[in-house]
Formats: structure tokens, C-alpha cells, sequence
């Protein structure tokens, strides 16, 4: 079974929604807000506490948290910000720093071919706390990296300095890195003609990468550092863990894949070699990752770690895949799998394959950290190791043992979304147990806010952050503050990590599964701020528990349709929770089958009924059915009219003044037709007496004929059909057979000008309908008595409604047109696939 996940769309206007939602942060007056639309028209606001900040700058790519004095430093292109982590938004407090590549640098950037609208600047890449008086920078510069001390206290630069060695040139390329005990690491392909690796650039000796034959690093998405020192038994070494793409080198199950995950191992102590591998890592290895659905296997994008206090610490890592598929999934891994999969066996390249190393492995065994194990040798540090180990290390840095995640499975899989950030806080639920909140960002400013339940992930609700489609750069959690904060090319904003008051009653709270979240009989309200939560009620594994069972449609809107016998209503029913389900009732009898036959459709928007007849009179009541739990959405009352007989006058029926028009017109022109045999008749009995003329006649007979054969193609009288309310198209035909004798009249024809203008012709029947353009939660074709006018405008006769001076009176044109483009990027789907956005 695939990952719970919602099915959710962008609509306009953002709505927000219960179960599994939409919701977006809109700036209103000064102030960051989010629209919510209710079932009835018109906007609600809530303050939902986000603020947003938006300097002079643009691209704010790197953030650096420091929660106990509640700072948040953005690095953005050419700039460095210094925020207020309680409101971002208050510029009052908020200091900036100048950080631009000077006129002379970008012009040698141009000179090189480089872009000068995005690549001939300074992006900051590389922001972290040197010591407790400074920060380390470092920023592309317009292809000429550099780096800078800043005087925390001040916020000012003190000194810059060479970063080609520490920081990428190019602003796109994949980058990480920290600074840990004073020491910094980083990764990424630096020159852009180099091969990527792995270094230590202070204190001496700097360390990297041996070069490997092939040119196997492509792209680094993160590292972390996981203290194995604390308290072990064997004088273990803490490890540095980074996290990247490259070409698939070994066999794999899928022949198409040419990109694979990886992740790799140094220890911190490592020093290099004394003869073989100066200055490079001694203890480099490296494991593939295996994150795989069917016929895919997925490659890195993103990854954090989730815990990683412990030698069984789990850390999820986020991966997409790219081929022709837009689909990303989140896997988690423990890292005692990891652990087994760098003390397993080798692999090997033999002749241009690899292979499993099936030979002698020399002691101390490579790779390894040093422990007392090495110490009881005299091996104390790196330098002291052996050269076969060295060479073997070389040689053998990839490792046969692959990586499963957790369960064997993704426990997220989302199509139509490219996963950028993510972000993870644990929770405790009122039920005792730790929840993993997941905060997600995408390619397009959205945030998805999930909780992680058993082996699976459940979509709470999707965010809109951004106006504009942007991919998401960054994010940090606050714990102190309880907050998010995200950065994108064009701002940051601060987002609570919960909103609980959105949720109005106490389906919206239970339905959400938000461990922040409890209903305490009135409002649905965040846990953590009561003392006593014996009241409250919250379930988040199942998310149907607790709350009053509703039979009745006492609190819901009511409405009274009525229609005239034959045509067709919609009896709309929008259904907030993408989890949810629209059920439909009939004078308490619930409403099963589908299609024609049944005389209704049932959508995801509301209900068809199919030509209206006496017994679909009563009352229609619209449920959201979700964890086995109904809920009653829509109250109709449906009065069926019947037709009113014709009036028996020919003068006073609106098809009789058509048929005398027509039946005139085809007077008008048989009389036509008799003087034009008149006058051919004469031509041809002067052509028997003169030969000249006989000769000239012909010729002019000739032409007349074939002028008149070939402009009569183009004449062609249409009627429109009427058998939108079950009438036959007699009428119609015979007009078509009549209309035959129409065309023998040229266009260009001067007749005496009538005082009146000849009719108009008919318009022709608009085309059908086709299947891709009906994406209105209905049903997969419109019946036929609907008529399609302009794009996707519908219009149907004869329905009325009793309420038509209520302003939640929409006639069924409308109606339907607002589903239409509501729902014009959605695919029809009548069961909703859950794994899917």
C-alpha cells in the first residue's frame, strides 16, 4: 500500500481545507495573512502569524539559526541580513550587510561567458559561526570565489581572504558544509573544470579526495557530523557523513539507470597518509543508497537527519526521480544499516566492471577509524597506517553492500511534485507517543506540513508560501520560537509550525491527524498550552475518534432547487478534505449507481441530475464520508415542475415564424430559378439561329455552369438541432434536404435590394465535448442536452430556482463554469489516488 498522502491542487484564490488542505500566506495590508474560502461565497482571513521579509537582495539561499539569543542570518546575493527571530518582519531591528563583487570582477565574469544577469554575482553559499566573536562567509564573487571573517558583535567584515578552495564557482552548483570544533569541511565541485570532492580546509593539514579513475561525483546535497566518540567502549573516532549524486559505475536492476545515491565516510581525525595518500583521506568509503519504486530507483536531491545523538540515530533523506517523471519520495535510513553496509565486503573493478572483492583483506582493516585496536599496534594516527592498507583503500573505496530504507519502501511518494527542502521536529501526541513532523518544500513555494504515522506519511495540509512559482531554498526550525522559516529567491518567511485555530470544528481538528493540535470541546487549540489535557481530544492514527457522530444536517446549509421535467440540475457539493469522499442521499435512502441509467452523476463537485423527472422530487443531502465517518455537507430540497403545454395559436408559437420564413425564401427562389430557366431557354434558342452567338452561349453557358457548380459547394443550410429536450430532428432534416435547392444561387448575383435583410443563417452545432477537456469532477462526457457555448461556458433551458434573490444563487452556467476553471488543471480521477498530490 502506497504512503497516505493527500491529492490536493492549487486553486485561485488558495484555499484552505480540513483532512489534508490548502492554505496560503498572502501579504494584506502590510500584514502576512492567510485566505481561507468557505463553502459560501466570500473570503475569510485568518492571521495566521507569518511575516515575511524582502530586502534589497534577491536569492536567499543560506540561513544560519542561532536560537538561544534568537538570531536568523540570511545569506542572499550580494548581501548578508542579521533578523529577528520573533518577527522577521520588523525591519526596526534588522541589520544588512553589503557583500558585492566589485565592477572589475564582473566584467572579467563577462569576459569568461558567464551570465551576467544571475552568474556574474556574489551568492553566499557558506555561512557558520567560526567562534563565539565571529562567523565565517564565503560567496562566489562572480566566478572568483572569496571568503570573510564578520565581526559578530559589529556585524561587520575584518578580513577576507581566498575561497577557490572552499567555496564553488558557479552559483548552481551543489554545495555543503559546516565548521565543527573549529575545523571546516566542505563539498562540492570547486573549479569548474575539476572533478568534486570532499575537503578539510582548516586547520592544517587540509585534506581531499584521492582522485578516482573515473569522474564519479556529480552533485552533494549534505553532510553531518555523528559523535561515535562519546563514551565508546573501543576509542572510537567521530565520523563526517556527506551525501551525493553520481554516474551509476556498477549493475543495477534497472538498465535505464545512469544516476545513483550515495553516501560516504571519513573520520575526523584522519590526517592523511605518511607515503601513499598525503593529504588525501585515508579512511574515504563509500555505499549506495537504495531508494527504489517500481520501475524506478531514485537519486539524491535533498536530505536531513532526523535524529543523530546515538549509534542507532535514523536520519530520512529525500530523493527524486528525473527520468521523463516528475515524482519524488522520501526514504528513511538507519544508520546501523549503514554501519553493517561500511563493515561488509568490497567491491572491485575489473576489467572496466565492478565486482565484489572476493580476495584477502589486509588487517588493520581498511577504512576504518583509528581505535584502541589500531593504538595496541602503535598505529595512532592515520600517518602510521601500512601502505598495503593505504593501497588497498585506494582501490577499494566503494562498497558491495547496498542501503535499504527503513520498511523497504518510500515512506512518501508524491507524483507531480519536485521536492527541494525538508525539514524535521518530533512531537508528542496526547496518546504518549513521538510523531515526526515533516515540513517539505517544493519546486514551486509550496509547503507540505506531514506527520509521519507507523510506516507511513500522512499530508496534513500544503502551504502556499510565494505568489510566484519559485523552488524553495532553505529551512530551519526554530524550537524556540515554534516556528519555520523559509527562504526562496524572492524572501523569507515565517510560518508557525501549526494552526490550529483553523480548524472549526471538531472533525477539522480530529480529521487533520496534527499532533499540535487537540479539540478541547470549543476550538481546536494547540496542546502544549494546556497544563490538564485530559479534555482534549486528538487521534492522530486514526483520525476518526472522538468527536459526536452527526446524523442530522441541523448545521448545514440549505437550499431549495427547482427544475422543469426533462432538463438537467447540478446540485453542487464542495468537499473541503481532499481525503474525503462526496456521498449523496435521496429522502434518506442512499444513492448508489452511476451513470444515464440512473438518471444521475455523481463528481467530486457535486451531483448531475439527468433529465429531471417526477420522481427525483425530495430531498438530496451531499455527506463527506472520511475514516468511515459521515458528515453531512449540503441540504437540497428538489421540486421536479413539469413542462407546460404549447400555446395552440401558429402566431403566438416561436417556431412558426422560422418555418414561414423558410417556406417564403424557398418561394422567392423557385421563382428565381423560373426566370433563370427562362432566360437559358432564350439564349439557346437565339444560339440555333446565329452561329456567332451559338459559339458565344456556349461559351458563356460554360462558364455560368461551372462557376455556379463550383461556388454551390460552398452554400450549405444548417439548422440547429432541437433535441435538447428529447425532440426529434425531423424538422431539422427536412430543412437540410430542402436547403439543397439553395445552392444553385451564385454569390456574386445582383438582384434587386428588398427592403428587408435576408436572415441570418443558422449557427452549426458545436462540436462535442471532448474527454480532456472535462476535468470537472464530474462524470467523463456531458449528456446531451447541455450546450456548449464559449470555451468552457455551458448553458441549459428552463432551470429555475426558488432562491434566485439569495446571493448564494449561481445558475447552473455559472456553477459549472466556476468547477470548470477551478478545476482545469486537475485530470479526472473518480477514485482519487492518495499517493498523489
Amino acid at each position: 500500500m502506497w504512503p497516505d498522502t493527500a491529492k490536493s491542487h492549487q486553486l485561485s484564490p488558495p484555499v484552505s481545507q480540513y483532512g489534508a488542505g490548502i492554505s496560503a500566506c498572502s501579504v494584506v495590508d502590510g500584514e502576512y495573512k492567510s485566505f481561507t474560502l468557505q463553502n459560501v461565497p466570500g473570503f475569510t482571513l485568518w492571521l495566521l502569524g507569518c511575516n515575511h521579509f524582502r530586502g534589497a537582495a534577491v536569492n536567499y539561499s543560506t540561513l544560519l539559526l542561532e536560537d538561544g539569543p534568537g538570531l536568523l542570518y540570511v545569506g542572499a546575493r550580494e548581501a548578508i541580513y542579521k533578523l529577528d527571530t520573533s518577527n522577521i518582519s520588523d525591519t526596526s531591528i534588522s541589520l544588512s550587510l553589503e557583500w558585492a563583487a566589485s565592477a572589475e570582477q564582473k566584467r572579467q565574469c563577462l569576459s569568461k561567458g558567464k551570465n551576467n544577469q544571475t552568474e556574474c554575482y556574489n551568492h553566499v553559499r557558506f555561512l557558520d559561526r567560526y567562534n563565539d566573536t565571529h562567523m565565517y562567509t564565503c560567496g562566489t564573487h562572480a566566478f572568483r570565489p572569496r571568503c570573510a571573517y564578520i565581526d559578530v558583535a559589529r556585524f561587520t567584515f575584518v578580513r577576507f581572504e581566498e575561497g577557490k578552495e572552499k567555496c564553488p564557482y558557479d552559483p548552481t552548483k551543489g554545495y555543503t558544509g559546516f565548521i565543527i570544533d573549529g575545523e571546516m569541511y566542505s563539498a562540492s565541485q570547486y573549479e569548474f573544470r575539476n572533478i568534486p570532492d570532499i575537503r578539510r580546509n582548516f586547520p592544517f593539514p587540509n585534506l581531499r579526495t584521492d582522485n578516482s579513475p573515473t569522474s564519479w561525483l556529480l552533485d552533494f546535497v549534505g553532510s553531518a557530523l555523528l559523535r561515535e566518540s562519546i563514551n565508546s567502549s573501543i576509542g572510537d573516532d567521530d565520523k563526517l557523513y556527506f551525501f551525493f549524486t553520481e554516474r551509476n559505475t556498477e549493475p543495477t536492476a534497472y538498465s535505464s539507470q545512469t544516476k545513483v545515491a550515495r553516501v560516504a565516510r571519513v573520520c575526523k581525525g584522519d590526517i592523511g597518509g605518511q607515503r601513499s595518500l598525503q593529504r588525501k583521506w585515508t579512511s574515504f568509503l563509500k555505499a549506495r543508497l537504495v531508494c527504489a519504486i517500481p520501475d524506478y530507483e531514485l537519486y539524491f536531491n535533498v536530505f536531513t537527519f532526523l535524529r543523530f545523538t546515538s549509534h542507532h540515530s535514523h536520519f530520512i533523506l529525500f530523493l527524486t526521480a528525473r527520468r521523463n517523471v516528475k515524482m519524488s519520495a522520501v526514504c528513511q535510513y538507519s544508520f546501523r544499516d549503514v554501519q553493517t553496509a561500511f563493515d561488509g565486503p568490497y567491491m572491485e573493478l575489473q576489467d572496466t566492471k565492478w565486482r565484489e572483492y572476493t580476495g584477502t583483506v589486509p588487517e588493520p582493516r581498511p577504512g576504518s577509524c583509528i581505535t584502541d585496536q589500531h593504538r595496541a599496534l602503535l598505529i595512532n594516527s592515520s600517518r602510521d597506517l601500512p601502505d598495503n592498507v593505504l593501497n588497498f583503500t585506494q582501490r577499494h573505496a566503494l562498497m558491495s553492500r547496498q542501503i535499504q530504507p527503513v520498511g523497504g519502501r518510500p515512506v512518501l511518494l508524491q507524483r507531480s511534485a519536485d521536492y527541494t527542502k525538508i525539514a524535521v521536529k518530533q512531537v508528542v501526541g496526547l496518546d504518549g507517543r513521538v510523531y515526526d513532523m515533516l515540513f517539505i518544500g517544493t519546486d514551486e513555494g509550496w509547503l507540505h506540513r506531514a506527520v509521519k504515522i507507523s510506516d507511513r506519511v500522512h499530508i496534513i495540509e500544503e502551504l502556499q508560501l510565494f505568489e510566484e512559482k519559485q523552488p524553495i531554498n532553505n529551512m530551519v526550525i526554530s524550537q524556540k520560537q515554534n516556528r519555520i522559516y523559509v527562504s526562496a529567491a524572492s524572501g523569507v518567511v515565517q510560518v508557525p509550525l501549526s494552526s490550529c485555530e483553523r480548524y472549526t470544528s471538531c472533525y477539522d481538528c480530529v480529521f487533520a491527524r496534527d499532533p499540535f493540535c487537540g479539540w478541547d470541546g470549543r476550538a481546536c487549540a494547540e496542546i502544549a498550552a494546556y497544563a490538564n489535557r485530559s479534555s482534549l481530544i486528538q487521534d492522530v492514527q486514526m483520525g476518526s475518534r472522538g468527536c459526536t457522530n452527526i446524523t442530522s444536517d441541523g448545521f448545514v446549509m440549505h437550499r431549495t432547487r427547482a427544475v422543469m421535467a426533462g432538463d438537467d440540475m447540478l446540485l453542487q457539493c464542495e468537499i473541503r478534505s481532499n481525503l474525503a469522499t462526496p456521498h449523496w442521499t435521496l429522502n434518506g435512502q442512499v444513492m448508489l449507481g452511476y451513470g444515464v441509467d440512473f438518471g444521475y452523476r455523481t463528481g467530486t463537485d457535486g451531483l448531475l441530475i439527468i433529465g429531471a423527472q417526477n420522481q427525483q422530487s425530495g430531498h438530496y443531502r451531499c455527506y463527506a464520508v472520511e475514516n468511515g465517518v459521515w458528515v453531512p455537507v449540503r441540504s437540497y430540497m428538489v421540486r421536479v415542475q413539469p413542462v407546460p403545454p404549447p400555446a395552440s395559436h401558429l402566431s403566438g408559437s416561436p417556431t412558426a415564424l422560422p418555418e414561414t420564413m423558410y417556406i417564403s425564401l424557398v418561394a422567392v427562389l423557385g421563382g428565381l430559378c423560373l426566370v433563370l430557366t427562362v432566360v437559358l431557354l432564350y439564349v439557346s434558342f437565339c444560339a440555333r439561329n446565329s452561329p456567332s452567338a451559338r459559339k458565344y452561349s456556349q461559351q458563356a453557358l460554360s462558364i455560368t455552369t461551372a462557376t455556379e457548380r463550383k461556388r454551390s459547394s460552398h452554400f450549405e443550410l444548417k439548422t440547429i438541432s432541437s433535441h435538447c429536450n428529447g425532440r426529434t430532428e425531423g424538422r431539422s432534416r427536412a430543412m437540410s434536404r430542402d436547403g439543397e435547392f439553395l445552392q444553385i444561387i451564385p454569390a456574386d448575383i445582383q438582384t434587386t435590394p428588398s427592403k428587408e435583410p435576408p436572415p441570418a443563417p443558422p449557427l452549426p452545432m458545436p462540436p462535442p465535448l471532448p474527454a480532456s477537456e472535462y476535468a470537472n469532477g464530474l462524470s467523463a462526457t456531458l449528456p446531451s442536452v447541455l450546450r456548449k457555448m464559449n470555451g468552457n461556458s455551458y448553458v441549459l433551458l428552463r432551470q429555475t430556482d426558488s432562491e434566485m434573490t439569495s446571493p448564494l444563487y449561481h445558475s447552473f452556467t455559472e456553477e459549472l463554469n466556476r468547477i470548470l476553471e477551478k478545476r482545469k488543471h486537475t485530470q479526472l480521477d473518480i477514485q482519487p489516488d492518495e499517493s498523489s498530490v
